[in-house]
């Protein structure tokens, strides 16, 4: 390649990585409200989760375009081909991201006409934790430090222990007192898909660590499965 062409392809690279930054930074104000939206039952603040979500979806169009055009026009390789498909992945989860936490603001508009549970906290307590996990795999991803990425990728046990300790804890809320069973119903939809965000944070760890190092993390992650035991 010529120098200039050089210059412009790492152009083309920069602003991508800038455009996951910002898809980064909308995934975690929208999963920030959606928690605090479920646990002070803020309807007005649910909504505004549900209604911002499509800037997220936008933007990970624009990153596809992108993403075809460098692919076509460029044909990057190594290190510069992991960084386009890392960000062509790392894009699609955060869409995923952005998803999940619309769903769980939606459930605040179901429990703000529902009796308060003490799980709620649980809730909140798990939301907060996933929230620091993004935040945290984010950070990683726009220092390239896989160790920080592998820090995320090993604190998904304790995500998956969060999510068994409080779904004990709904159930039983519900065997107790089945006038709960609703309310209880909609929180385990919650921690759920905190769960499932979760998981969504490892796999952008995963793929940091692909980037840096051109290596696949192992495949067996450690998982918590005594609820499938």
């Amino acid at each position: 390649m010529t120098e200039h062409t050089v210059r412009s392809f790492s152009q083309d690279l920069e602003e991508l990585t800038g455009d996951i930054a910002r898809m980064g930074g909308l995934a975690e104000d929208l999963l920030s409200d959606a928690i605090q939206a479920v646990a002070t039952r803020d309807l007005v603040l649910a909504e505004t989760v549900v209604v911002r979500d499509p800037q997220i979806d936008n933007l990970q169009v624009e990153v596809e375009k992108k993403i075809l055009r460098l692919l076509a026009l460029r044909q990057p390789l190594a290190r510069d081909l992991r960084q386009t498909i890392s960000a062509l992945k790392i894009a699609s989860e955060l869409e995923r991201i952005g998803d999940l936490a619309k769903n769980i603001a939606k459930r605040a508009k179901v429990l703000d006409s529902i009796e308060p549970t003490a799980a709620l906290k649980g809730v909140a307590r798990m939301g907060r934790l996933v929230n620091a996990q993004l935040k945290r795999v984010l950070d990683a991803y726009s220092a390239l430090e896989t160790d920080a990425a592998n820090k995320v990728w090993s604190r998904d046990e304790e995500v998956d222990e969060h999510y068994q300790s409080l779904f004990r804890e709904v159930v039983t809320y519900m065997i107790e007192d089945p006038r709960t069973i609703s309310a209880c119903a909609h929180l385990l939809f919650v921690a759920k898909n905190l769960e499932r965000i979760g998981d969504h944070c490892t796999n952008i760890a995963e793929e940091v660590h692909f980037l840096v190092t051109g290596e696949q993390l192992p495949t067996d992650r450690p998982k918590v499965d005594d609820l499938n035991s």
